[in-house]
Parts: C-alpha cells; structure tokens; sequence
C-alpha cells in the first residue's frame, strides 16, 4: 500500500483506508484529501509525488490546478452577494451590466447562467490568449454573443462562460474581478484559504505538475460545441498540458479563468465549502440555511442542448446529489468537480466540507473522489 502523510480522527479512519486503497488500485501519482466534519478538521492526509520530473514530493502545502470545481467558488460568491441583498439572481443581468442585454440576451438572469440555461455555452468570437488574459475583450464577446436557444428553456454547460458572465456581474456590483473578490471577501477572512482564481506568483513552487494518464477520450474536432466550450473556441487546449498555455504553464494559472482556471489544495477547498455550510471552528457559517436551500434547488437535469444526459443534476451554479454521476449525501449536498478527477463538497445536513485533488487526470467524474466520499459517509454512521 502507498504511503502517505497526515493524519485522520480514530472515527474516520476509513477513510485513510480508502486513500492508500486508490494509490494501490489506480494510477495514482499525487494526491491529498481533506475533511472537515462540524466545522472541525478531521481528516488531512497527502502522498506520492507532486512533479513526475524532478521526484518531487506531494507535502501539506502542495496546489494543483482543479479546473471546474472553480465554478464551486464562483458560484458561492455570487450566493453570498445575493444573501446581502446587493444581487438578485432572478432579476436581468442587464440590471446590474447593462451591455449584456444586447442581441436578445435582455431577460437572461444570473441563475440561468449558473445552471447552465441562458444559451451562451460558447461564443462566437475567436479570442487569443492575451485576449482571454486582459478579461475586457470576453466581456465584450459576450455583450455581442446571441444565444444559441431561447434562454431558460434547456441547458447545456457553460464550461467558461459561466465563470465570466457571473464574474462580470460580481465585478459590476462590488468593483472586483472574482479572483480578486474571492480572496478580499472570502478565503482571506479565512484566514488565508489556498484557493486561488489567479494564482500568486510565490505560489509557484507549491503547483503539482499535471499527467495524463492512459486512455483518455481525445476532445472531437474543433468545430464540435462541445470542444468550443472547452478550449473558447481553440485559443486553450485541452487536455493539453504540456502545450504553450496549456494546463502546466504558470501563465494560464496567473490570470483569471474563473469557469475551470482555479488553483487550490484539498485542504483549501474542503475549508471552503466547511465554511460555507457550518462555519470554521465554531464560526459563523458563510452561507445561510437560506441561501443553501436556494443553491441546492434543481435547476437543470437531463438530456441538454446536444442530447447527452450524463445523469448530472445542477441547482444555481452547484453540481447536485448525482445517483448516476456523482453520489453525494442527499438534497442538500452541493459542489462541483474538475476534469482531472478533483472535487470538493458541502452539505450542512451532515455538516461535512470534503476536498479531493491529485495531479494525475484519470478522468472526468471518475471513482477516486467518489470511493472517498463513500468512506466519509460510513465513517458518519
């Protein structure tokens, strides 16, 4: 069995069981979960290698990059702004960016973009880099961009755009870009969470390079929507790790990607979202019972816009208790994945804030992070 590091409460000591158990039954190369159960840690453990090439080793304070479960963090800020009144998530986006509302987008609100409804999963515009590095030029492109359907009437995963739309909307109401909002509001009164959109450059020496594992599915052609949403139209690669801005680059994780660009340890997450249901050790709790039961309702299931129904079950900007995707505890749960198998969760029913990350992308929704969630679960009775 795989040696790690950390440690875990007698109570929960499964769940160290099922961390060794996926070194030794997966590819694994480094990974960490954390848990927090009633505000208070309870499990924090770490092993194997954080950079392939140089023998490197996973330590405490290692980040990789996470992809989607960005939208987690994006999606909690925007809730919290709506708990202080200063955004109304049914109301126009127009209200509060009034740009957005050209070619037919005037009635699209910020829950259609958070559960994937409001028809601009892609945009038109071809974007270089730099572009999508400078954030004014996306904005833009989405003022522009007509919706593919009518708003609210399917859905299909606004993989990058969500993250600007909600963010422009966050940055018009409190003057900050998410990245920044996150920290100044959120994990910086946290005491100082690793969860970054943006990463600090004196971050750099605790980034996990990402690998690849086997068999992966390449993307389709670049014309295919699903690959739009993806890449933005070509200008990111993906998987493409190794590639000029690709996923490994520490210029893509220096700007803004808030729809899949966030930079996190376990840890970090699994404080997030603790923070979000319970509280920190006995501190106030960020989001209210209230604002829970809001984000939890079910906005979008089923087959979508291209006819794929991968079983995914999505309130406000949330990935929902998945049966067929993602299991998590019940109708409070929420969270979101990330393409290399990453995932972070909460659910203040059970009290529970998780985080799972690793370097290796085995694949999107695959068991790691899931078997753990299972161990949690017995360890709760």
């Amino acid at each position: 069995m795989q040696q790690y590091e950390g440690w875990a409460d007698e109570r929960f000591g499964p769940v160290a069981d099922e961390f060794a158990r996926n070194f030794a039954e997966f590819p694994e190369l480094g990974a960490a979960v954390t848990v927090y159960s009633g505000g208070r840690k309870v499990v924090e453990l770490w092993g194997g290698t954080a950079d392939e090439r140089t023998g490197r080793a996973w330590t405490r304070d290692t980040v990789v990059p996470v992809f989607s479960v960005a939208k987690g963090a994006v999606s909690i800020a925007a809730h919290l702004l709506a708990q202080r009144g200063r955004l109304d998530l049914d109301a126009p986006i127009a209200r509060y960016w009034p740009e957005f509302a050209r070619n037919g987008k005037q009635d699209i609100t910020t829950r259609m973009v958070l559960g994937h409804r409001a028809g601009v999963p892609a945009l038109d515009a071809v974007l270089p880099f730099e572009d999508i590095a400078a954030w004014a030029p996306v904005v833009r492109a989405i003022e522009e961009q007509p919706p593919l359907w009518e708003p609210g009437t399917t859905y299909e995963y606004h993989g990058h755009v969500l993250g600007f739309a909600v963010g422009e909307v966050i940055r018009r109401i409190t003057g900050l870009t998410p990245g920044a909002f996150l920290r100044e509001e959120i994990t910086g009164p946290l005491g100082g969470l690793p969860v970054w959109i943006g990463l600090p450059q004196e971050q750099l020496p605790h980034l996990a390079r990402l690998v690849e594992a086997d068999g992966r599915r390449p993307m389709p052609g670049p014309e295919h929507l699903l690959t739009r949403i993806v890449t933005m139209n070509g200008a990111l690669v993906f998987p493409g790790l190794d590639a000029p801005h690709g996923w490994n680059d520490p210029a893509l994780h220096a700007i803004e990607l808030p729809g899949a660009g966030a930079v996190a340890s376990a840890t970090g997450l699994a404080a997030l979202y603790a923070a979000a249901v319970t509280g920190l050790d006995g501190g106030e709790r960020l989001l209210s019972h209230d604002t829970v039961t809001d984000a939890v309702r079910e906005v979008s299931s089923g087959a979508g816009f291209l006819g794929f129904d991968m079983g995914a079950r999505w309130g406000s900007g949330v990935l929902l208790d998945s049966p067929a995707f993602r299991p998590l505890y019940g109708p409070r749960s929420f969270g979101n994945d990330g393409a290399g198998g990453q995932f972070a969760f909460g659910d203040d029913e059970f009290g529970i804030g998780f985080g799972y990350v690793a370097n290796r992308m085995i694949g999107h929704g695959d068991a790691r992070a899931t078997r753990l969630i299972e161990a949690v679960r017995r360890c709760l009775g």
